[in-house]
């Protein structure tokens, strides 16, 4: 079994390829859909994170609030590694997991999307990684249609995130995706035939 890392930054397309590639024949695994498994009340996660940040974040129905945590988090640098430090680690644990489930199940080819992919040390996890690059002027477009974010917004989302060159350093791949759906298809189809070769 082949497991492909496919990072990028923020509006880089990442989703666009993955949902190809799951078109393709790869089964994806979506960090960000595993970060708010992690968070369900009852898991070792959720019990963590109240354990760090206290039980103020806890919301009427018994769940975290991530408004109220992300208020925390971010005006605090150190209290937003404190919290990366818990997710990253237990998020790692169940997407471990489901790649051994998959091995068990004899899927071919799966496809972890993560943005945090490198921050996270989840490079391990792989076998190679694809980097979705997408130039500023692309992002500002994506995200101002998407998200409704004005370019000042999507700057300081940039901003905070590891740059391209740092990403490039862990790329076996990258994919360029300024908007040509076509283009960006052929791209990846010639890396998915080259797993098969």
């Amino acid at each position: 079994m082949k497991v492909i890392g496919l990072t990028g930054g923020i509006g880089s397309g990442k989703s666009t390829i993955s949902q190809y590639l799951a078109e393709l024949g790869a089964v994806v695994i979506d960090a960000d859909k595993v970060g708010h498994q992690a968070y369900k009340p009852g898991t070792p996660a959720f019990n963590d994170v109240v354990a760090a940040f206290g039980t103020d974040i806890i919301d009427e129905k018994g769940e975290i609030d991530r408004k109220k945590l992300g208020a925390i988090v971010f005006a605090d640098s150190e209290s937003l590694v404190r919290l990366n430090r818990i997710m990253h680690f237990r998020m790692r644990e169940i997407i471990e997991k489901m790649i051994e489930d998959y091995v068990k199940q004899g899927v071919e080819v799966v496809v972890l999307e993560a943005a945090i992919l490198i921050e996270a040390n989840w490079v391990s996890l792989v076998d190679e990684v694809w980097v979705a690059a997408a130039s500023e002027l692309a992002v500002v477009k994506r995200l101002k249609e998407q998200r409704g974010l004005d370019e000042e917004q999507t700057h300081a989302r940039i901003q905070s995130q590891i740059t391209m060159e740092e990403r490039a350093k862990y790329a076996s791949a990258i994919i360029k995706n300024d908007g040509n759906l076509d283009e960006m298809k052929a791209q990846v189809k010639a890396l998915w035939d080259k797993l098969y070769s």
